[in-house]
């Protein structure tokens, strides 16, 4: 089958390019984690906020999209369970289940998963259908580290939204961007080679 007809096969994802074995999904499990792990190490401090602009958020959504629901998932959850262990991965070199942001981590979890399917039913195809997933993973992420960020500090809802969340929105975007411009090429890229 030449890759042209497996692009436009439903339930494929990148990963699914790759000639399929037990090995190739551990590496690319492992891979996933170590890439967010290095992604998360590029972090801006954020004035008035104990949560850091990072890579990480772009990473965890461009792995679960590549990878899909099963791999993603398995891939963050790597990330945080060594997090969690004492592996300084986590933004600015943290790790353990204590830090205020832990619960964008845990979201990151949840939102590859779910990007990842939206990219076995092609979200991950198109411009602005790339631009929705990257949205509803976002919202994800948010629904569950910015009540969190509140729990943890002592902050009010209201306030939890103005340190978790508003400072990121452009950064998001940004992020959003290169997404939506990557992974549409990446498809377009191997449905050329086929």
């Amino acid at each position: 089958m030449s890759t042209a007809t497996v692009t436009s096969r439903p339930g494929v994802v990148l990963a699914d390019l790759l000639p399929a074995s037990r090995t190739r999904d551990i590496a690319l499990v492992a891979g996933g984690a170590v890439l967010t792990g290095l992604a998360a190490q590029i972090a801006v401090p954020v004035p008035g906020s104990p949560v850091p602009v990072s890579g990480q958020t772009f990473a965890a959504l461009l792995v679960g999209t590549a990878l899909g629901t099963r791999r993603g998932l398995l891939s963050l959850a790597l990330y945080a369970v060594a997090g969690v262990a004492g592996m300084p991965w986590f933004a600015e070199g943290q790790s353990g289940w204590g830090m205020p942001s832990f619960g964008y981590i845990l979201g990151m979890l949840l939102a590859a998963g779910v990007v990842g399917a939206l990219a076995r039913r092609g979200a991950d195809r198109s411009v602005w259908r790339t631009a929705g997933a990257m949205v509803v993973g976002s919202a994800i992420i948010y629904a569950v580290g910015v009540p969190y960020l509140a729990l943890a500090t002592g902050m009010t809802l209201t306030q939890a939204v103005a340190a978790g969340l508003t400072p990121f929105l452009i950064g998001d975007a940004v992020k959003a961007a290169l997404a939506m411009g990557a992974l549409p090429a990446a498809w377009k890229l191997v449905g050329r080679k086929g």
